[in-house]
């Protein structure tokens, strides 16, 4: 066996084709698009529908349970929502939490927001909350070091998983 070891991370050239290939509509966020997709929800990978809000999972997660929550209607800061997208919003965190701890049993949570470019939003015009388990083992050399992720589990494994322990 060679000194090289390799990581496949399959999903990458994906990822890579997808934000550099041109958008027929640059208007339109990748949340947008998936929601008028007309795709069942076990493949968009959307969690809950409300009213005002839907949940659905990190398509490039930095972990397996990565949860993005956020308002149908594309607003890009916190001060655009109304009154019932930002309290339905929240509600929806809470929920999110709660499948996560059901379904991982974390040792804890990450729950964030990146706000405009510079903060790091990859969708800017699309607010959304990220909820992510966390493990105090689950720090490694990986990322850091190859620029990788390792997931142990499929999209559409995580999926049903939380959606099973999404609460009523």
């Amino acid at each position: 066996m060679s000194g090289i070891e390799r990581l496949w991370a399959g999903w990458r050239s994906e990822y890579i084709d997808a934000v550099t290939a041109p958008d027929d509509d640059a208007r339109t966020s990748v949340f947008k698009r998936i929601l008028d997709s007309g795709l069942p929800d076990s493949e968009t990978h959307i969690l809950w529908r409300g009213p005002q809000t839907f949940a659905i999972l990190n398509r490039f997660p930095y972990i397996s349970g990565h949860v993005l929550v956020m308002p149908y209607r594309e607003v890009g800061d916190v001060e655009g929502l109304s009154h019932a997208e930002h309290a339905e919003m929240w509600g929806t965190v809470r929920s999110a939490v709660v499948a996560i701890k059901s379904a991982y049993h974390p040792d804890g949570l990450n729950i964030g927001m990146n706000l405009g470019a510079a903060a790091g939003a990859g969708v800017p015009g699309h607010l959304h909350v990220h909820v992510m388990p966390r493990w105090s083992a689950d720090s490694n050399f990986m990322t850091a070091v190859a620029e990788t992720r390792v997931l142990p589990e499929a999209l559409p494994a995580t999926w049903e998983k939380l959606r099973n322990a999404w609460p009523a």
